[in-house]
């Protein structure tokens, strides 16, 4: 295996997506020809056609080139789901540079070290997250929230109105255009890093084989800072030339009045966002009547959440499985397809999902083992899908993840005989809080930091409501005194919210293996 000198791989140019684009610089051409003047992009403040965003696009370019970005350097983005993001997004991909989402939830230690781990060199952000960076390691431009304001705009204003041209660059599909973190298993997170290309083929499959109709209105209320929403959103929609609704609001009421007011047609929850739609009085089947394609992920979504939803409001809600390295989506329903507990749907059309056993040897159907994916091998999408490139400056973990020519997910995992998908474990130790990704080693190194803590082990604990919570089993050292709530705030000053445990047990010392690590499997009977 062949990597660069940021360790991620050097393989030949996958086969072109059929009927294109080639780049996600060119994911509007075929929309503002066909229909310029219809609703490209929703947010609180704004509303675009194809003509304004791409011509919003360019402006963004330019004014990224004359803030000193050129090719392959790094933007970032820590923003709520508004339009100023996207556009952003857009104007970097113009521009050849390469894009770096930060979670709004993420502590500031946790977003420095991104920006440092990606060697950013702009941030794009709220006024309330600037000033909370004080020891940012670039330059950062704001964008208020509440109204749209702030330097970012007026950048993009001012472009717009003198009629500013970027730099009309040379994309190369296959090079490193967005750096998406992961948790990191071993305590810091991971830059999975992706080409234009890969960012596409998501959204030209779906149009190919479920390409909706030309009303659909396409709603993203997951965060846009995580770029698989950034592929399953405004490009997923872009590329079938339909309307990407950025919603701000993930609370009952909120969401409820954004999917009633924009007629949202389709849109991926996650399973605490169904509990809650689902528990509240106020919500009724009319107002999300114009959902005619809910689904579900980030997390596993229990059968009951699902067949309540069809109780409630009358439509089977979809599931599938992706994850960061895919990027987006490996396997999905169909709205034809049974409902069945534990499905994860089958491939999408340039997918191959292969399960292998631990020495990687194919395993039959029926045979539970590791999922990985490739790209298929016939027909007209043989050789277009390529997972990511690898890991930003992680030669060994990009080498474990790509080997054999397969993307390895590290899930278990077995295919039925009709190729359906059924997802027994998520990764080792990972705990799914609500759809959103909490790795315990990454909570174990905050707490190991702590001066009072002798030693500590993090996992997940069952919730209806979340799917999973985070608990901590504490060993403090001798005569420290401390109590949940001191580590719990702590925490806080580290960590985003949903990684802070939210149950605590303290024992005098551990049961460890003869290497030394603790047996968390014995410790799940202290919190029944």
């Amino acid at each position: 295996m062949l990597l660069d000198d940021n360790g991620l791989i050097v393989r030949p140019a996958p086969a072109p997506i059929p009927n294109g684009p080639a780049t996600v610089a060119d994911v509007l051409a075929h929309a503002c020809g066909a229909r310029p003047d219809h609703e490209a992009l929703v947010g609180r403040h704004n509303r675009y056609t194809f003509r304004e965003v791409d011509a919003l696009a360019d402006a963004a370019a330019a004014a990224l080139h004359h803030s000193g970005i050129g090719p392959g350097d790094r933007v970032a983005a820590s923003l709520p789901n508004q339009c100023e993001i996207v556009i952003a997004y857009l104007g970097a991909m113009r521009l050849g540079a390469v894009w770096v989402g930060i979670n709004m939830a993420l502590a500031p230690p946790e977003k420095l070290y991104m920006l440092r781990d990606s060697d950013t060199r702009l941030l794009i952000t709220t006024p309330a997250i600037r000033d909370s960076l004080a020891d940012a390691p670039c330059r950062v431009v704001v964008v208020d929230p509440n109204d749209g304001t702030g330097d970012w705009p007026d950048f993009v204003a001012a472009a717009l109105h003198d009629n500013a041209e970027p730099p009309r660059a040379t994309i190369d599909p296959h090079a490193p255009a967005a750096i998406s973190y992961t948790s990191g298993t071993t305590g810091f997170p991971k830059g999975a890093v992706h080409s234009q290309h890969n960012m596409l083929w998501q959204g030209a499959a779906a149009r190919e084989t479920d390409p909706g109709p030309s009303d659909e209105r396409h709603g993203v209320l997951l965060p846009l800072t995580l770029l698989n929403l950034i592929v399953l959103g405004p490009l997923f929609a872009w590329l079938k030339d339909t309307t990407c609704i950025c919603i701000d609001r993930v609370d009952a009421l909120g969401l409820r009045d954004w999917l009633r007011d924009e007629h949202v047609t389709r849109v991926t929850f996650a399973p605490p966002i169904v509990y809650d739609l689902l528990n509240h009085p106020a919500v009724t089947a009319a107002d999300i009547a114009s959902l005619r394609r809910p689904e579900c992920g980030g997390a596993a979504t229990p059968h009951s959440l699902r067949t309540l939803f069809i109780e409630r409001f009358g439509t089977a809600m979809l599931t599938g499985y992706g994850l960061t390295e895919a990027p987006g989506g490996l396997t999905r329903e169909m709205p034809h397809d049974p409902l069945l507990a534990g499905c994860s749907g089958k491939a999408l059309t340039p997918i191959e999902v292969v399960i292998v056993d631990e020495h990687d040897q194919p395993l039959p159907p029926g045979t539970a083992g590791e999922i990985c994916a490739r790209a298929v091998q016939h027909g007209p999408w043989a050789g277009v899908y390529t997972p990511f490139l690898g890991y930003w400056r992680r030669p060994e973990a990009t080498q474990r993840a790509l080997r054999g020519g397969l993307l390895h997910t590290d899930d278990i995992g077995q295919l039925d005989d009709d190729g359906r998908l059924f997802v027994k474990d998520r990764r080792t130790d990972l705990i799914v809080r609500g759809g959103a990704n909490v790795y315990p080693a990454e909570v174990e190194r905050i707490l190991a930091d702590h001066p009072g803590v002798a030693a500590c082990a993090v996992l997940g604990l069952p919730d209806e409501r979340l799917g999973q919570r985070v608990g901590a089993v504490l060993q403090l050292r001798p005569d420290c005194a401390l109590s949940h709530d001191d580590l719990a705030g702590y925490c806080r000053e580290h960590l985003a919210r949903y990684k802070v445990p939210e149950r605590w047990i303290f024992v005098e010392t551990f049961a460890r293996t003869p290497m030394g690590k603790i047996r968390k499997s014995d410790l799940r009977v202290l919190f029944d």
